[in-house]
C-alpha cells in the first residue's frame, strides 16, 4: 500500500484565515525564526532610521534551489498486489483530488501576475489523448504526422494580420513561453546584425537580459522615466557613444513591473536622428501581455510592422487565456534565413529555439480567437481598463500611493507589509512597491474583497491606530506618493475614468 502521508499544518498567523495558504498538502516544516510572531517582518531602515512598526521583506533572504514550502510528492512502487487492491490508484485519485481543490482556493486570491484565468476548454478535452508536436517550421510539414500545423498557421495568420503584416511576407511559430519569444527576436536581431549592441530599458524583463548573457552580447541598459517608459533621452546619449555599431533595441509594450509602454515611435524617431538609417537596426517588442491590448484602445500608439520593426512576440497564457504557457512570435520573413536549417530527421527546416512544441497550445489559441474575434477582446479590455481605475481610485482613496500608467491595467501601490498577505493575493513585488494586475477574470468584488484585507493587513501593523504611510516618491514620483510628506488627502485626487475605446474595424 501507498505510505500515507500526514500534513503539517502551515505557519501562519491567527489572523490569516485558512484560506491563505493550502492546508491539505503536505507542508515542509518552516524555520519559526525567519517569520516574527505577528506576520509583520523587520522595520523598514530609511535615512539611517527605523520606522516603528513599519515592515518589510528581507532583501536576499531567498535561498536557490529549495524554497518549496510543500514536501514533493515521492514516487513509489506499486505493491505487488496492485492491481487486484486498487489502492495506489485510490492513493493517487485522493492526492488529485485534494491538488484541485488547492487549486481552486489559491485561484481565488489570485492578483498579481498577468494571467487570465477565465476560460473553459472543456470542448478540448477530447484531444488530450494525442501526443500532438509541431516540431520543426510551422509551414513546413515533417514526418510527424501527429501535429496541429494547420491550427496554428491560422493564428499567426490573425496575429499578422493585426500587427499590419501579409501572408507572404511574415514568419512565425508559437513558442513555449513568452521568454521563448524574446530570445527568438533578439536572436534574430544578433543573426541580422552579428556585430550589433543590445539595448533594453533597465525595467525590461528579465529575459532580455537573460538573452544578452546567452548570446554573449555586447549590451547597454537604459534609464527609464518614473512611469517605467524608456527615457529616450538616455537613449539617445548612449546611441551616440556607439553610433559606429547596428542596434538590436527591445521595445516594451508593457513593463514587467509598471505595466509603461515605451513610446515606440519616439525610440524610432531617436535612432533616426542620431543617424540609424533603416538598415542599422532592428526592433523587437515585447508585447507578453499589452501586445494584444493596445489594438483596442483608441489613443495607444500602434504596434505595426509598417514601422521599421523586426519582430513582436505576445504570451498566449496572459490576455487571452491559454491553460498552458505559450506565446507568439513574428518577424519579417526576409529575416528568418539567417537562423533556418534543413533538418534531414524531420524532413523539415527549423528556425525556432526549440525543437519540439507543445501540439495542444495552438488548438487553445485558434479556439479562443475564433469564439471571442476583435469584438470580444475589445469588450475584455474595456472592462479590464475600467476595473484597473476603479482599484487605483479605491487605494488612493484609502490612504495608499498608487499609480496606475494611462494604457495600462498594472495598479502599482506601496507594498504591504504583512508576508502573508503578500503570499495570500500572490502579489508581485519589488522593492518598496507591489502591483495588481487586473485581467478579465479580476472582477469588482474581488478588488473590493482585497482592498479591504489590505486594510485590515495594514491595521494588523499599526495596532496603535497611528499608520505610518511610506514614502515611494522614488519609484513612483511624488503625486503617486501618500507618505506625510507628499500625500494629499482623497478629495485632492481627481477620479479619472479609463480610456476610449475603439474596435479594431475603427483603427
Amino acid at each position: 500500500m501507498a505510505p500515507a502521508q500526514t500534513p503539517i499544518s502551515p505557519i501562519a498567523s491567527s489572523d490569516t484565515p485558512s484560506s491563505a495558504l493550502p492546508s491539505e498538502l503536505p507542508l515542509r516544516k518552516l524555520n519559526l525564526s525567519l517569520l516574527p510572531e505577528d506576520g509583520c517582518l523587520p522595520p523598514l531602515v530609511q535615512n539611517g532610521t527605523a520606522s516603528a512598526g513599519f515592515c518589510e521583506p528581507e532583501r536576499g533572504g531567498m535561498v536557490l534551489g529549495r524554497n518549496m514550502l510543500y514536501d514533493c510528492l515521492s514516487i513509489t512502487e506499486p505493491d505487488v498486489d496492485d492491481d487486484v487492491t486498487g489502492d495506489k490508484e485510490a492513493y493517487m485519485a485522493g492526492v488529485l483530488a485534494r491538488y484541485r481543490r488547492t487549486l481552486i482556493e489559491r485561484t481565488k486570491y489570485h492578483l498579481g501576475y498577468p494571467y487570465n484565468l477565465d476560460f473553459d476548454y472543456g470542448a478540448l478535452a477530447q484531444l488530450q489523448h494525442f501526443s500532438i508536436n509541431n516540431l520543426g517550421d510551422p509551414f513546413i510539414e515533417s514526418n510527424y504526422g501527429v501535429h496541429s500545423r494547420q491550427f496554428e498557421v491560422g493564428v499567426l495568420d490573425w496575429f499578422a494580420q493585426l500587427w499590419d503584416l501579409e501572408k507572404d511576407e511574415y514568419w512565425g511559430y508559437i513558442t513555449n513561453c513568452g521568454t521563448e519569444g524574446n530570445l527568438h527576436g533578439i536572436l534574430v536581431g544578433r543573426e541580422v546584425f552579428p556585430d550589433g549592441i543590445l539595448y533594453a530599458s533597465k525595467e525590461s524583463h528579465y529575459s532580455v537580459f537573460k538573452a544578452a548573457r546567452m548570446y554573449r552580447m555586447e549590451f547597454v541598459k537604459v534609464d527609464t522615466l518614473l512611469s517605467g517608459e524608456i527615457d529616450c533621452s538616455d537613449f539617445a546619449q548612449k546611441l551616440q557613444e556607439r553610433k559606429d555599431r547596428p542596434a538590436i533595441i527591445n521595445v516594451n509594450i508593457g513593463t514587467t513591473v509598471k505595466g509603461a509602454v515605451d513610446d515606440l515611435d519616439l525610440v524610432i524617431k531617436t535612432l533616426e536622428c542620431i543617424g540609424f538609417t533603416h538598415d542599422r537596426f532592428f526592433i523587437h517588442c515585447d508585447g507578453a501581455l499589452f501586445g494584444l491590448m493596445m489594438p483596442f484602445v483608441k489613443k495607444a500608439p500602434r504596434v505595426s510592422f509598417k514601422k521599421p520593426i523586426g519582430s513582436v512576440s505576445v504570451s498566449g497564457h496572459k490576455f487571452v487565456g491559454c491553460p498552458m504557457p505559450c506565446g507568439v512570435q513574428i518577424t519579417r520573413i526576409e529575416h528568418i534565413n539567417a537562423l533556418s536549417r534543413n533538418v534531414e530527421y524531420l524532413a523539415s527546416r527549423d528556425a525556432t529555439i526549440m525543437g519540439s512544441r507543445n501540439g495542444h497550445a495552438p488548438i487553445f489559441l485558434w479556439y479562443t480567437l475564433n469564439r471571442k474575434g476583435y469584438r470580444g477582446f475589445q469588450k475584455e479590455v474595456q472592462k479590464c481598463l475600467r476595473n484597473a481605475h476603479y482599484l487605483k481610485d479605491r487605494l488612493r482613496a484609502a490612504g495608499f500611493g498608487v499609480m496606475l500608467n494611462e494604457l495600462s491595467s498594472t495598479v502599482v501601490f506601496e507594498r504591504p507589509q504583512e508576508e502573508a498577505f503578500v503570499r495570500k493575493w500572490q502579489l508581485a513585488c519589488q522593492g518598496n512597491i507591489a502591483h495588481a494586475v487586473v485581467m478579465p477574470s479580476v472582477n469588482v468584488e474581488k478588488l473590493d474583497s482585497f482592498v479591504n484585507d489590505l486594510l485590515e493587513s495594514r491595521m494588523r501593523c499599526f495596532l496603535d491606530g497611528k499608520v505610518i504611510v511610506p514614502c515611494i516618491a522614488e519609484e513612483l514620483g511624488e503625486e503617486n506618493c501618500a507618505c506625510s510628506q507628499h500625500g494629499h488627502s482623497s478629495n485632492d485626487y481627481k477620479q479619472t475614468g479609463p480610456l476610449n475605446l475603439v474596435s479594431r474595424e475603427t483603427i
